[in-house]
């Protein structure tokens, strides 16, 4: 068998890095900049007022109370500004640029807010309320690093230094096709034998989540010439092919008889659940054999789809976060496989992390488990049994 952290490296081995493209700010979101963003212009682009008030010279306003003529009027948004004049002031929105002359915002709490001659009530020293030119960013500084991740406050940076689009890690086009014959699309009736197709939903709605583009192919049966002839015209369009189903030991393993000698190679894994396992390349592209127990597909995720994609497509924080909790309920695990079961992890005051309780067995068809679980608990291969009380590790979901 295959080591868990050996075989992780073989997937990612697989990817590479996704090519760079550009893409609007709008469709960016979550993926990761390929290489700096420069600012076109300084933020705050020029000198302007913080404050709904009155631009004035601090020199005159000293000796508050006064009052002083208003001599214009400065909205956000006007661009032919005058200079202020020595002993005067100019009525003046949050946002306006500041005229020349001026070197203060009196707000419009501290005066009577008249808009022909203004009674300013508090002096101002020089500078109060004024944002200044460059004071956030520089222009032709930069604004974003490569590798940033972009959220929603890095999308809207990138637009307030004037850019429309970015050059990002292009979002991986994942394949993803589940097998057997057993298998029928809901809402159709199921025959005695049968069961509702779930693992390209459950993978799919994954992938989306970590931004790939996804194209799926349900329920394709377990024969050889059926699975190429419905995969292979898909392949050219595809970064990467993810199956669920037909990768064991027994017959009618449909992906295994497909793709042995194509490129993929299959092995057991040291882990429980997710034994059986494929890699490789079937026409130069990625390829990715998962088991068809719907647990074993999202363990699988979890440890070796989920980090090789997000390296891929140039994220450097790509592992689920790791804490020590001490267990609530006794666990056994099989001599030489590492487990994960899943859990209810609940932090405690009286902890250093928390504690942590299975939730359902370990077997790879308990899917309702998995839904009411927040953690996975992971007893390692030298590790045959945990009891109460003692500290395991969990990686939390």
């Amino acid at each position: 068998m295959i080591s868990v952290d050996d075989y992780r490296d073989r997937v990612a081995a697989l990817l590479g890095t996704a090519p760079a493209t550009s893409l609007p700010l709008a469709a960016a979101a979550g993926l990761v900049l390929a290489e700096d963003v420069r600012a076109g212009v300084s933020l705050p682009p020029f000198d302007n007022s913080a404050m709904d008030g009155y631009a004035v010279r601090a020199a005159d306003v000293g000796q508050a109370p006064v009052t002083l003529p208003v001599a214009d009027d400065i909205p956000a948004g006007r661009v032919d500004v005058r200079p202020l004049e020595p002993g005067t002031a100019h009525r003046i929105m949050t946002g306006a640029p500041l005229p020349p002359g001026a070197d203060a915002v009196v707000m419009v709490e501290d005066t009577d807010g008249s808009t022909s001659t203004v009674t300013i009530s508090a002096p101002a020293r020089e500078g109060a309320h004024i944002r200044h030119t460059g004071e956030d960013v520089v222009a032709d500084s930069i604004a974003l690093h490569a590798g940033t991740v972009l959220g929603h406050s890095q999308l809207g940076l990138a637009a307030a230094v004037g850019l429309a689009e970015v050059r990002v890690h292009r979002p991986l086009r994942v394949l993803v096709a589940s097998t057997g014959t057993e298998l029928v699309d809901a809402p159709a009736p199921l025959r005695h034998g049968q069961i509702y197709e779930s693992n390209s939903v459950m993978l799919a709605a994954a992938l989306r989540g970590l931004g790939c583009e996804v194209e799926v192919v349900r329920s394709v049966v377990d024969d050889v010439e059926e699975f190429r002839k419905v995969i292979e015209p898909k392949l050219a369009d595809a970064d990467l092919l993810v199956t669920s189903g037909g990768v064991s030991a027994g017959a009618y393993e449909v992906v295994k008889d497909a793709l042995t000698g194509q490129g993929v190679e299959f092995a057991k894994i040291a882990m429980q659940p997710g034994g059986p396992q494929g890699c490789g390349r079937w026409q130069g592209v990625p390829v990715v054999t998962l088991p068809g127990n719907p647990v074993s597909v999202l363990v699988s995720f979890e440890a070796f789809l989920r980090p090789a994609i997000l390296t891929a497509m140039g994220h450097t924080d790509v592992s689920r976060r790791r804490v020590r909790a001490r267990l609530l309920e006794s666990m056994s695990s099989p001599a030489g496989r590492r487990q994960y079961r899943r859990g209810v992890f609940t932090p405690s005051d009286r902890e250093v992390t928390g504690v942590v309780g299975p939730r359902g067995g370990p077997g790879s068809h308990l899917l309702a488990a998995f839904t009411q679980a927040n953690c996975l608990i992971v007893l390692p291969e030298d590790v045959t049994s945990a009891a109460v009380g003692d500290e395991v590790d969990v990686l939390l979901l």
